[in-house]
């Protein structure tokens, strides 16, 4: 009996676990088995490699062939394992060398005419096989890029099982990936700020929520510009760091929601699930639980529209990513960790006509009407919301006034140098002031004086719970960031304070 072994790698949440492929071609029964805890995408592979293999001149060996997965208590899922199973069966056959195997790492799917195509989870594969110190890897040319973005790993494009086959004979080595990493594309600004006529005061919150990453709540009526608004927030954000881009395509990659060829996501997300979507939709799921909409936000906006409309339970769920930064999913195949942190912009109505308060329009909603309406949405989780903002209806003649507004580029240019100075405070860039831990939040919201006077009064008065005040506190904080004071002042704290919800309604 004649074993060879092939490398190559597993998703697990987002982490990569290496897979032993291991072939053993000896007397007994023709035919191909497949074992170590392969899911029904896995032992279709079975029919998959045959007809690859006998489509480049290899057919399956009139032998017992049985290909083990290991580690065997490993669940595995998907189709990237074709690939290295075919060169397992072939190495072990003798067709190709099987030290050959050794130093590579492999992954892909194959397609009945041998041809190997991409598959999802590639940049979590690729940081695997630099950990476990493979020389190259074999990809399929559609994943070549986003592999590539693994400093230090020698890709191979491999468009055809038969192409993988002559570079391990020696026959006709394949070439490397060794395009240089297409640079940044330009900001997008066809949402631009200046395009959004009058409604300074949520303008000010955007750029507030931007440059503090503070959660925010636009109340308003039917067509008042809250969508537009949310839709601008990305663009004032600062640009991804390598750091994040890397986090952000982690992600996207796992959930299969990465464009072919597409090296890493260079923007801000930006999610808009609807109010119709369940649970698992948004915080990951599956039997091999996947990022959701909440982990696909991860370092950008979720921008819930219609809040009250969405699942008292979906919106419950939101607590832990808004508190921690990350999701917990729990299913029979395992418990997964996702990131979640992202900045959470919601919408709603006044009421469920969406009329209350508009002296244009007549309110047929009755209180009771109303207050079920905002009942919806449980107290925990507007305290979590640390800006809230009434976006009223447009006037007529901000509508047809001359001139644009002020563009997105110079809000975006405040938000930068404030976002400086709370990285010159923690040193991690991923900490933006509400984000701040309790520790370091005692020590550099502090305000002075007068201005903690005047929180003192406002806790007694509105009745702020402790999670309010610190909020409070960490809004004022970014305030005096943006105008560039390094003492929070009084007129910061009144500022943040304004944006505050107080009393049972939004």
């Amino acid at each position: 009996m004649t074993v060879a072994r092939a490398y190559s790698a597993a998703v697990v949440g987002l982490e990569g676990r290496v897979v032993v492929v291991e072939t053993a071609v000896g007397a007994g029964l023709p035919g191909l088995t497949i074992v170590g805890l392969p899911d029904a995408a896995v032992k279709e592979s079975r029919e998959r490699i045959r007809a690859a293999l006998r489509h480049v001149g290899f057919p399956l060996p009139g032998k017992n062939v049985v290909v083990n997965l290991a580690p065997a208590d490993l669940p595995k899922t998907g189709s990237a394992l074709d690939l290295p199973a075919a060169l397992s069966i072939l190495a072990a056959n003798g067709d190709i060398p099987a030290d050959r195997l050794a130093g590579v790492l492999t992954f892909g799917e194959l397609s009945l005419d041998g041809s190997v195509r991409p598959v999802r989870g590639v940049l979590c594969i690729a940081e695997t096989a630099a950990a476990e110190g493979k020389a190259e890897v074999l990809v399929a040319p559609e994943n070549a890029a986003e592999a590539a973005a693994v400093a230090g790993l020698r890709v191979l494009p491999t468009p055809h099982l038969g192409a993988a086959i002559a570079h391990l004979a020696g026959r006709e080595l394949l070439a490397p990936y060794d395009e240089e990493p297409a640079a940044a594309p330009p900001r997008s600004e066809t949402c631009d700020l200046h395009e959004v006529r009058g409604q300074a005061v949520a303008k000010r919150a955007l750029e507030i929520a931007a440059a503090g990453g503070h959660n925010l709540l636009l109340t308003g009526p039917p067509g008042a510009g809250k969508t537009m608004l949310a839709r601008r927030l990305p663009g004032l954000m600062p640009p991804l760091s390598r750091e994040e881009a890397l986090e952000v395509t982690r992600v996207f990659s796992v959930a299969g929601r990465l464009p072919g060829g597409t090296a890493l996501v260079t923007e801000r997300p930006f999610r808009s699930p609807h109010h119709g979507a369940s649970a698992a939709a948004l915080t990951g799921g599956g039997s091999d639980p996947r990022p959701g909409e909440f982990s696909l936000a991860h370092h950008g906006v979720l921008f819930l529209d219609e809040l009250p409309e969405f699942r008292r339970d979906v919106l419950e769920s939101l607590r832990e990513p808004l508190e921690e930064g990350v999701v917990s999913v729990a299913r029979v195949a395992g418990a997964r960790s996702f990131p979640a942190r992202f900045l959470l912009v919601a919408a709603m109505n006044p009421c469920p006509c969406g009329h209350r308060g508009d002296p244009k329009k007549k309110c047929v909603c009755t209180e009771k009407d109303v207050q079920r309406y905002v009942r919806k949405i449980s107290g925990p989780l507007l305290d979590r919301i640390d800006l809230t903002v009434e976006v009223a209806a447009v006037p007529a003649a901000d509508l047809h006034a001359d001139g644009d507004g002020e563009p997105s580029a110079a809000v975006r240019g405040r938000v930068a140098a404030a976002r400086k100075r709370q990285l010159e405070r923690t040193g991690d860039p991923r900490v933006p002031n509400a984000a701040l831990p309790a520790r370091l939040a005692r020590t550099h919201c502090r305000p002075d004086p007068e201005a903690r006077r005047l929180l003192e009064q406002a806790v007694d008065r509105f009745g702020l719970t402790a999670r309010g005040h610190q909020r409070v506190l960490r809004v004022a904080r970014t305030i005096a960031d943006l105008d560039g004071r390094s003492e929070v002042g009084v007129a910061h704290v009144a500022e943040a304070l304004r944006y505050r919800r107080t009393g049972t309604a939004p």
